[in-house]
């Protein structure tokens, strides 16, 4: 769906109430740039218009817009109205209260005063008051003149009209009156001449209306010979006398100097009362070149470059006035376009790149006296020649004429001229008046234009084909078999960008919009909202066709429950919490759980987490929060597979100074990091211990860096291109772009991460088309895609706007992103949600653009009110001593133990051991100890009363073991997981079932953070079955965990009944458990032989002797090669 066009149900310029308020408040009131605009036509209120739209966050400008004529902006080209309901106000393109909804001093509007003179030095111009009127800039869009041939013999008699302006259309009424039932004359055959003729036969007060044409046939700019022919034979018929190849030669008047008849150059008379010209019309360039500015010699207009600025670099001119590479055009649809790229320009350059102004489009569709007529693209490329062939065509085309180049003379003159690179497919039908000509590249492959007589409900379809360039997937032939079809035009097949409004670029998609929304609920609202059917009309049915369409309705009731403790959806939960703004899990469960006691699981728990985080962003670490997080989230880094954390600090858009870079050079050199540059842009360290984590953060703050939130569920990262920053080809600033969004978004936790793109071009260097969200930069601003992703399901992302300009970027993502968090289910990616929303990317439009639900302004402002909460994790975090106390490795001693894997040096850098190839299926929970005491281990103090859960890890000997506090009873077990031999179950989380094979007890169960087996904390101890009881594994019953009796004594210590210290680390010790090395192979060890590599790298050849990578280059392991060893371990 096209951003690009007027449409009040897309209007993100509007700010929610309070959205804003902070920013607009504290922002220093700034000098605004003052516009001066010369003219009041369709070209310059559609500039206005556009500009007022795109400046209304900003508000840069404020424009004084000067109107030579008494009248409010008006529909000229649909003039011919005016004879039937006489009222000037249903002319205007805006009402006038229209002109005075700005904000003060946004816009100011003079009527009936003639600018005089411009004053390029002194930025002024003078009106025929004398009033002098300053600018900062000066844009004329003064328009054109009907052309009144003076060198014809009674140009001004009595009854002599042209056809340009209401006061035109006045006179001729009051003087029509005066000469009823006399002949009229329309001197002209072109679309001005013949709506002309339209006028005066709708008058009704001349006997006879003749249209006097000096070609051969009407039309002659837009249709062939035997197009126009048609056309004549259809107007003739309608009651109009149509005389072809004649010429005036004298206008005869009385003595009055009233026209009597004319004289014709070939000799032929015709009497007649009134005369009217409609043969063209002329720049009107008089201020610009009494002010010295460079006009076009030939055809007049005032001369513009691609930036539609002219020779004095404070004034532009639009429209008819104006003259680009000696061109001056007389179709809306042209300036229209000018508009656009000069308000685009004015408000959007300074984050994008400008935009230029190029050959524009002139198809033209219309009805002319109830004929309908159409021309598009290249319409004249059979007898002229196509201007602008497919890129495979020109290269074919090149060759060619450069053979034709190297025939002699004599071939050439025999052989004639070489036929034109195109093919014609004609179809006439005399019996229904229908003629269609289509010109075709000669494979049949490319369409290039064509026209239309009669029938032209294809038009808003062959247009796309001819403008996009795309090679066709079905013959030449089925164009014309297949196009004409009964009863009204259906829109039911196109898109929603297809444009069905050539006058003002209004497309399918503008017009469904502000009806769905509710802003429209007349036929006459669409046409005021997006200005559709106010140019030359040809397009009403078609607006008609699609305001009638009823949108079926899709969706289906999806019973998707969080998990056993809650009967509704994360969606569904997600609103009962916004709605009751519950705050932690007991005010959850107490309000929609099943059990309103229960302490929830490790479905539910994060999932309830992730939605307060999205609500009221507080510190996840906070008492009541933390037991709610995943251990990444626990600790503010990804666990890895050794027991260490990543540590990644943001580096928006991929931006970072070499300062920076130092930091996190010298950090990771410190603490022995591996390093690695990610696809996401980031520079990633890893293998920091938990309790060197507060360490490392505090250095990297100090040094400016922030948290990447790379271990949440929140935004990852925003990738860029450098855009327009540096590449040649860049026409938007991708980087600038980037920046922006993740400093918007970042901190955000959402049902799943997320990662956004902006490439710089349609060259997609970024990748943004496979992101959650995605910008591609355009000349009109960018296309925005979302629902796509990487990962396991690839998915394609799909476009959700185009052409948004970048000042409109953000409210279409705030909406987008928060109605994602509130309705997606838990852990599901945008991809995967989109492909379930029902109605798809149709109904997401529906919401986000047009406002279907009308709750844009208020995702606006949850947003807002959302990111204006902000901070650093990490930040607070080491400035917080009672945080802090989460990274120390061992609650009871500050003994630290090294990570239970061992390490192995590679390409200069320690990376963990792989994987052991097997788990530990020993039977430890139904291991006999000799006996158990109770020792004490920890103090009670250490542990929380949280809902959720509270746990800590302690040592002994060389054991490490895990404690929880739940519902006020203590747990013990092991710390290792033998599925992988990882040691974390004190940092998983806890979950309560009841199950049917519970009884009347409730299972808890600690879930291991890393591959999520979950192990049976409470219960007695079943020795006859591993997969029942305390210690089972209740998703994998070939393992087991150890787990012992724990309680809190007066003394205020928590004791746990265990073994001697020898025996438990027998069974149980970390030196016992501890991955090394040499219980896997290497993967590459044979191809290493085999390509002569040293770890994947080959050495460096000089003087033809290969003598291994030079020191510093990265090609290789600059240290000494030492043997994989277990790292040091404590000795009990």
């Amino acid at each position: 769906m096209s951003w690009a066009t007027s449409s009040p149900g897309m209007a993100v310029s509007k700010k929610p109430e309070g959205a804003s308020a902070e920013s607009a408040a504290a922002a220093p009131a700034r000098q605004k740039t003052k516009i001066v605009v010369v003219g009041l036509g369709m070209v310059g209120i559609a500039f206005i218009e556009k500009l007022l739209k795109l400046d209304a966050k900003r508000r840069e400008y404020d424009v004084v817009v000067i109107g030579e004529e008494a009248h409010l902006a008006y529909n000229r080209v649909g003039l011919t109205s005016f004879f039937q309901h006489r009222k000037e106000e249903n002319l205007y393109l805006n009402a006038k209260d229209w002109y005075s909804s700005h904000d003060e001093g946004a816009l100011n509007y003079h009527l009936n005063t003639k600018v005089t003179e411009v004053k390029p030095q002194e930025k002024v111009v003078v009106t025929s008051s004398g009033e002098n009127v300053s600018y900062d800039i000066l844009v004329l869009a003064t328009g054109s003149d009907a052309v009144l041939p003076k060198h014809t013999p009674g140009h001004d008699a009595k009854g002599v009209f042209v056809y340009r302006t209401i006061e035109d259309l006045q006179k001729l009424i009051e003087f029509s009156a005066t000469v009823k039932g006399t002949t009229g004359a329309v001197v002209g055959g072109g679309l001005l001449g013949l709506e002309a003729a339209k006028a005066m036969m709708d008058l009704e007060e001349f006997q006879q209306v003749k249209l006097i044409e000096r070609n051969r046939w009407v039309l002659s700019r837009q249709l062939d010979g035997e197009a126009g022919g048609l056309v004549v034979e259809l107007v003739r018929n309608l009651g109009l006398d149509v005389m072809m190849s004649k010429r005036i030669g004298k206008i005869e008047v009385d003595e009055n100097n009233a026209v009597k008849g004319v004289v014709f150059e070939d000799g032929d008379q015709m009497d007649c009362t009134c005369i009217m010209f409609a043969i063209g019309v002329k720049a009107r360039d008089e201020l610009a070149r009494a002010a010295g500015l460079t006009c076009a010699d030939r055809g007049g207009g005032i001369t513009v470059d691609d930036d539609l600025r002219t020779s004095d670099p404070n004034i532009y001119a639009i429209g008819e006035c104006s003259s680009w590479k000696n061109q001056t055009f007389g179709l809306i649809a042209p300036g229209i376009e000018q508009a656009d790229v000069l308000a685009f320009n004015f408000t959007q350059a300074k984050v994008h790149a400008p935009r230029k102004f190029k050959q524009p489009d002139l198809s033209t569709k219309l009805k002319l006296l109830g004929v309908e007529v159409a021309s598009f693209g290249d319409f004249f490329a059979d007898r002229d020649g196509p201007k602008d062939l497919p890129r495979r065509h020109v290269k074919k085309g090149e060759k060619d004429s450069g053979e034709g180049r190297r025939q002699s003379k004599v071939q050439a003159l025999t052989d004639g001229p070489p036929a034109p690179a195109v093919k014609a497919l004609t179809y006439k039908d005399p019996f229904q008046a229908v003629y269609k000509k289509y010109l075709f590249t000669p494979d049949g492959k490319y369409l290039l234009g064509g026209m239309m007589i009669g029938d032209t409900k294809d038009y808003v379809k062959l247009v796309p084909m001819v403008k996009n360039k795309k090679a066709l997937d079905i013959p030449p032939s089925e164009f014309i078999i297949g196009a004409s079809k009964d009863g009204d035009e259906n829109a039911d097949e196109l898109t929603d960008d297809t444009q069905i409004c050539s006058c003002h670029n209004v497309t399918k998609g503008d017009v469904a919009g502000v009806v769905k929304d509710g802003s429209c609920k007349a036929i006459g609202d669409v046409k005021s909202c997006t200005k559709a059917g106010t140019g030359c009309g040809g397009c009403m049915p078609l607006v008609q066709s699609i305001f009638n369409k009823t949108m079926k309705d899709m969706g289906q009731e999806v019973l998707n429950h969080l998990c056993p403790h809650f009967k509704y959806s994360r969606a569904d939960l997600y609103n009962i919490i916004y709605v009751k703004k519950l705050q932690n899990l007991t005010e959850v469960m107490r309000e929609c759980g099943t059990d309103p006691e229960s302490l929830g699981c490790e479905a539910c728990k994060p999932a309830i987490g992730s939605i307060l985080a999205s609500m009221y962003n507080k510190h996840v670490m906070e008492k009541p929060l933390h037991g709610l997080q995943d251990t990444n989230d626990q600790y503010l880094g990804n666990i890895q597979r050794n027991g260490t954390f990543s540590v990644i600090p943001r580096v928006a858009a991929g931006e970072i100074s070499p300062d920076k870079l130092v930091v996190i050079g010298t950090v990771a050199k410190k603490y022995g990091l591996y390093t690695k540059i990610t696809g996401g842009q980031r520079i990633d360290m890893f293998g920091a211990k938990k309790q060197d984590l507060l360490d490392i953060w505090t250095e990297l703050v100090a040094g400016g860096l922030e948290s990447g939130h790379a271990y949440a569920k929140s935004l990852r990262t925003v990738k860029s291109c450098v855009g327009t920053t540096w590449c040649r080809f860049g026409i938007g600033d991708s980087v600038g772009m980037a920046v922006r969004l993740e400093e918007r978004y970042k901190s955000i936790r959402s049902p799943h991460k997320m990662k956004g793109g902006v490439s710089g071009c349609v060259r997609e260097c970024a990748e943004a088309q496979n992101k959650d969200f995605g910008l591609i930069a355009t000349d009109k601003g960018f296309n925005l895609f979302v629902g796509g992703n990487g990962g396991a399901t690839p998915r394609h992302s799909e476009i959700l706007a185009k052409d948004v300009p970048p000042d409109d970027v953000i409210p279409i993502l705030d909406r987008y992103l928060m109605f994602y968090m509130r309705t997606a289910d838990k852990l599901q990616r945008t991809a995967r949600w989109l492909e379930n929303l029902p109605g798809g990317i149709k109904y997401l439009r529906e919401v986000i653009l047009e406002d279907k639900l009308g709750i844009c302004a208020e995702l606006e402002k949850q947003m807002q009110d959302l990111v204006g909460t902000f901070f650093c994790e990490w930040t607070q975090v080491v400035n917080d001593p009672e945080k802090r106390k989460a990274f120390q490795q061992f609650a009871n001693t500050k003994e630290t133990v090294n990570p239970a894997i061992e390490t192995v040096e590679e390409r200069g850098q320690q990376r963990p051991a792989y994987w052991a190839k097997d788990s530990a299926l020993d039977d430890f929970k139904g291991t006999r100890w000799s006996n158990l005491t109770w020792q004490p281990m920890i103090e009670a103090d250490n542990f929380t009363d949280a809902v959720a859960g509270s746990s800590r890890t302690v040592l002994r000997g060389d054991t490490q073991l895990a404690i929880f506090k739940l519902k006020g009873k203590y747990y013990a077990s092991q710390q290792m997981c033998p599925h992988r031999r990882t040691f974390g179950l004190s940092d998983g989380l806890v979950g309560e079932s009841t199950g049917p094979d519970c009884g009347e007890q409730k299972k808890l169960w600690v879930s291991c953070p890393y591959h999520k087996r979950n192990f049976q904390l409470n219960g007695e101890v079943n020795f006859e079955a591993k997969d029942k009881g305390a210690g089972s594994c209740g998703n994998d019953n070939t393992m087991s965990i150890a787990t012992f009796a724990a309680e809190e004594r007066k003394d205020g210590w928590v004791y746990v009944k265990l073994p001697p210290v020898l025996e438990l680390d027998n069974v149980l010790g970390t030196k016992k458990w501890a991955v090394k090395a040499s219980e896997s192979n290497d993967p590459f060890e044979s191809l290493d032989k085999k390509l002569k590599l040293n770890k994947g790298l080959r050495g460096t050849k000089m003087n033809g002797q290969t003598i291994g990578a030079m020191p510093g280059t990265g090609n290789m392991d600059t240290r000494p090669t030492v043997r994989a060893a277990a790292a040091p371990r404590i000795d009990w």
